[in-house]
């Protein structure tokens, strides 16, 4: 108590401390003493409530207590009675066990009794139940059964109790009443057709439906019955438990795998379409199926049946089924695709599982695939081996069915701007849409192999028709009377791998990600490389065909004849042109390409007739008109190309100019200026070897020996400065070596 009160007055002191900080608070000492001793009675009033409420609690906790006290000993008194009693009472309850026996014995009978009527008729209510059955009546009869087998029930019951172990009098009572059994599996019989028949039962006659359920519910709750007294007593009537409702279950599954099986109509020796047919069937029936399932025979079961989800599981359960059936089978790839998409996007689209109508209670993103995904690429794996030796031999019919065209005595058709075409492209490719587009319809991942599969293919496609191109050129080359139409067929080769070249892109761009394009840009390169190839070699073909026509006029140039006036350089124009009028039917690039070659295969044919040395000029007289004729076939052959190359941007001047500064040397009449004339042609064209020069200065026919070889090897010690933007010709033209005076070192 001290240690209290010394902290008290210390509190007291800080407290007063803090309120007489400042001299004028001591003008409020008085009202500081009224404030606190206010605080000081409210304080003491809280305390003393307290208090009195402690003690108030305390003291009711002791009348009770006392009072229980008083409780327990009136108890423990009563048990001293009862035990008392008890112990007095256990020679008479002894005394009663022929009244027990007489009162369980009495029981029996009683319940004999009670069913004496029924056991005297269960021969004719076993003839009504009958009678009810085939009248369809189910409801009827299924009550007298139940009447039939409660009296059954209570006497094998009542046996049971008397004597568990007689079994001949067990045995009597099911004899007597083993009509009874037949007449329950009749109605079962009955209620498993409504059942097998529900979905058509349920819009016709509902009412039949409700009646089977609840006789199954009446058969339920019986079994549930006889399953809690067995637990009691041990005694189980004969039948029992029915099960109906597992039955009526498995029922309703067999139905469902039945309709399921039973939609197949056709066999792919009827019916080419059989599986999409079957398919479709399913969809259609599954469909319908369900909409009733949900809209009218929900409405015949009890909510706890579940009986739409139960008929979706089991649908989805047979489709599953019937779907790994069918992917076992032997497919072939048309029907591979035709089963992938029913099951990858038919199944769950808003054509079937989709179905608004079935939402909310179908959510096809809970629904499992209907076949493993490893079986998934089983069959995506058997399909992309049988497509690619499809489409080899799709290719390869192509391909024969072109070349049967290439020898046909009519033109080739054009497309609309005019150019000649077969139908090689649009077959391949149509070809190919088809296939993606089926590809596209089972999944992204598909479509890409597939298309990776049409250009790996198209690749090797390209070698073999590049090797048939060759071949065609030889086999005309050995009778250039026959195809008749070969340079229009050509052309149209020639034309073919423009389309080609365009349809490969429009391909790639409709059916490929980006993403995914640098994966094929090797293939794409070297397809575009190859196409290349075919259409450059089928324009140097009809090039050859051109200068083969031209051969006998080429002679011509730079002989005696020629210098006479003979009019080759005309007809070799001539020629040109009613060639070219079949070109104009090639498409751009290759039409520029042939252009140039043609161009240049000209000039070189013609600066090569020059070094062949066919004439030799006797005169200055005789150079001045040789030289002159040349500039002037030089200007004949710069016209027909200009004219050719209209549009194309083509360079029609340079190789011209060739044929002119080899004229001005042999035009030059003074023979010292020949060095200067020849180094300016030399600095021109850097390719023009030692022997070019001694073949025109041969031409000339006025320089000496000594003269040629002066020339050569002082042009030989001079530098030389080629044009960076000049394409060597010269190089293509060999001069024979028979007449080549003996200048090199």
């Amino acid at each position: 108590m001290e240690e209290t009160d010394r902290e008290a007055v210390a509190t007291a002191v800080q407290r007063v401390a803090g309120m007489l900080q400042r001299p004028d608070q001591l003008d409020k000492v008085e009202q500081y003493r009224r404030r606190e001793a206010r605080k000081k009675a409210s304080v003491e009033a809280r305390l003393k409530a307290a208090i009195q409420s402690q003690l108030d609690g305390v003291r009711t906790g002791l009348s009770q207590l006392h009072n229980a006290l008083n409780d327990v000993k009136d108890i423990q008194q009563s048990l001293i009675d009862v035990n008392k009693d008890w112990r007095q009472s256990i020679n008479t309850i002894e005394n009663l066990k022929d009244v027990k026996d007489a009162v369980v014995q009495h029981s029996q009978l009683a319940a004999a009794v009670e069913n004496l009527k029924n056991i005297f008729s269960v021969p004719e209510i076993v003839r009504e139940a009958q009678d009810l059955i085939e009248r369809g009546e189910l409801l009827q009869a299924h009550r007298k059964l139940m009447d039939l087998e409660c009296s059954r029930d209570n006497l094998m019951y009542e046996q049971y109790r008397m004597d568990s172990k007689n079994t001949h009098d067990m045995n009597l009572i099911h004899t007597y009443f083993g009509n009874m059994q037949k007449l329950s599996e009749e109605l079962a019989k009955q209620l498993w057709m409504v059942v097998q028949r529900s979905l058509v039962t349920v819009r016709r006659d509902p009412t039949l439906l409700v009646s089977v359920v609840r006789i199954i519910e009446r058969e339920e709750k019986i079994d549930r019955r006889m399953l809690d007294r067995k637990k009691q007593t041990g005694f189980m009537p004969p039948g029992r438990p029915k099960k109906w409702k597992e039955k009526m279950f498995n029922v309703l599954e067999r139905t469902v795998s039945t309709r399921i099986e039973g939609t197949q109509a056709d066999t792919r020796e009827s019916d080419k379409m059989w599986l999409v047919r079957h398919l479709e069937i399913i969809r259609k029936y599954v469909l319908d199926d369900l909409l009733v399932a949900k809209t009218l025979l929900d409405q015949c079961f009890p909510p706890h049946y579940d009986i739409f989800k139960k008929l979706l599981s089991m649908y989805h359960q047979a489709l599953s089924i019937r779907m790994q059936e069918l992917a076992a089978e032997d497919l072939e790839a048309n029907e591979i695709v035709s089963l992938l998409t029913w099951v990858l996007n038919t199944y769950t689209s808003t054509e079937m599982m989709g179905n608004s109508e079935l939402s909310p209670e179908v959510d096809v993103n809970c629904l499992n695939l209907l076949i493993s995904q490893s079986v998934v690429d089983q069959l995506l794996s058997k399909y992309m081996s049988t497509l690619t030796s499809n489409i080899i031999g799709w290719l390869r019919k192509a391909l024969e069915t072109d070349k049967k065209d290439w020898v046909k005595e009519t033109e080739p058709e054009a497309d609309q701007d005019g150019y000649y075409q077969t139908t090689l492209p649009a077959i391949v490719f149509q070809m190919f849409e088809q296939n993606l587009q089926v590809a596209a319809q089972i999944s992204e991942d598909l479509k890409t192999k597939v298309l990776l599969l049409c250009l790996q293919q198209m690749n090797s496609f390209l070698t073999r028709y590049k090797d048939e191109a060759q071949l065609y050129k030889e086999e005309h080359l050995k009778n250039r009377q026959y195809p008749q139409c070969y340079v229009q067929y050509m052309i149209a080769i020639i034309n073919n791998c423009q389309t080609f070249k365009e349809s490969i892109i429009s391909l790639k761009r409709k059916y490929l990600k980006i993403e995914m394009e640098d994966t094929l840009s090797s293939s794409h390169t070297n397809m575009d490389a190859i196409l290349d190839i075919i259409a450059k070699e089928g324009c140097s073909s009809l090039l050859d065909e051109v200068f083969m026509d031209l051969e006998p006029h080429l002679n011509e140039l730079m002989t005696k004849k020629w210098l006479m006036g003979s009019n080759a350089v005309g007809t070799i124009c001539v020629t040109v042109e009613d060639y070219f009028n079949d070109f104009a039917k090639i498409k751009k690039p290759y039409k520029k390409t042939m252009t140039i070659e043609a161009h240049r295969r000209v000039v070189v044919e013609y600066i090569r007739a020059i070094m062949l040395k066919r004439i030799s000029f006797k005169n200055a007289e005789e150079r001045k008109e040789g030289a002159e004729r040349m500039i002037k076939e030089a200007e004949q052959f710069r016209f027909l190309f200009k004219k050719l190359a209209v549009g194309s941007g083509e360079d029609t001047e340079g190789l011209c100019g060739i044929i002119e500064a080899i004229a001005e040397v042999i035009k030059l009449t003074d023979p010292s200026l020949l060095y200067l004339e020849v180094s300016t042609l030399v600095s021109k064209y850097p390719d023009i070897r030692d022997d070019h020069i001694a073949a025109l200065l041969t031409v000339r026919g006025d320089a000496s020996r000594d003269m040629k070889q002066t020339i050569i090897e002082t042009l030989d010690q001079g530098p030389s400065q080629p044009n960076p933007n000049y394409m060597p010709i010269f190089k293509e033209i060999t001069v024979p070596t028979l007449t080549v005076p003996k200048l090199l070192k």
